[in-house]
């Protein structure tokens, strides 16, 4: 579990570094879309990770890596866009945004290590290619519980959503780099 852990820090590092980065050039001018265009955002990077393994080739010079980066980062946004609401303010300091996204990134990481406790780490046991089709499984959750205003009869919301998204991806980023090894 300790080197999971680790291994969590390290990927997240480099997601931090990106959204860190681009909020530096573009601000937080995501904060005005709607959740489901950040649930959309996600899907569309899912979609392409499926449609390249797929295939076996891609066209556009970018790999799977950064698609799973955008995922982590745009669950991180639709999470800090429900804590404060469309109606918030639409301008977050970098310090704020960054604060916000370790505050979202840490609860995800406490939610992993509880459910890798449970599970015996079987995630380590799985392919990526599995991991990308149940984030694909849980944009269609979210999708569904965004079009039925939020209303759940039993299944958590989407906030659980999203941080199994964020978990799945880090996952699968384990993964690509330990058979990179």
């Amino acid at each position: 579990m300790k080197k999971t852990s680790e291994e969590f820090d390290n990927e997240i590092k480099k997601c931090r570094q990106v959204f860190s980065d681009k909020t530096k050039d573009y601000g937080t001018s995501w904060r005005i879309l709607r959740l489901s265009s950040l649930t959309d955002q996600i899907f569309i990077k899912a979609s392409r990770i499926r449609s390249i393994q797929e295939k076996g080739v891609n066209k556009v010079n970018e790999g799977i890596e950064p698609e799973f980066i955008a995922m982590i980062n745009y669950s991180v946004m639709a999470l800090i866009q429900i804590e404060l609401g469309l109606d918030g303010e639409q301008n977050l300091d970098l310090d704020t945004a960054l604060a916000l996204y370790d505050k979202h990134i840490t609860a995800a990481k406490d939610l992993m290590l509880n459910k890798n406790h449970d599970y015996g780490e079987a995630w380590r046991l799985m392919r990526v290619s599995s991991m990308v089709d149940i984030i694909l499984m849980k944009i269609n959750r979210i999708k569904q519980i965004e079009d039925n205003n939020g209303v759940t009869l039993i299944s958590e919301g989407v906030e659980g959503g999203y941080n199994d998204i964020i978990n799945y991806s880090i996952f699968s980023l384990i993964q690509l780099h330990t058979q990179k090894k």
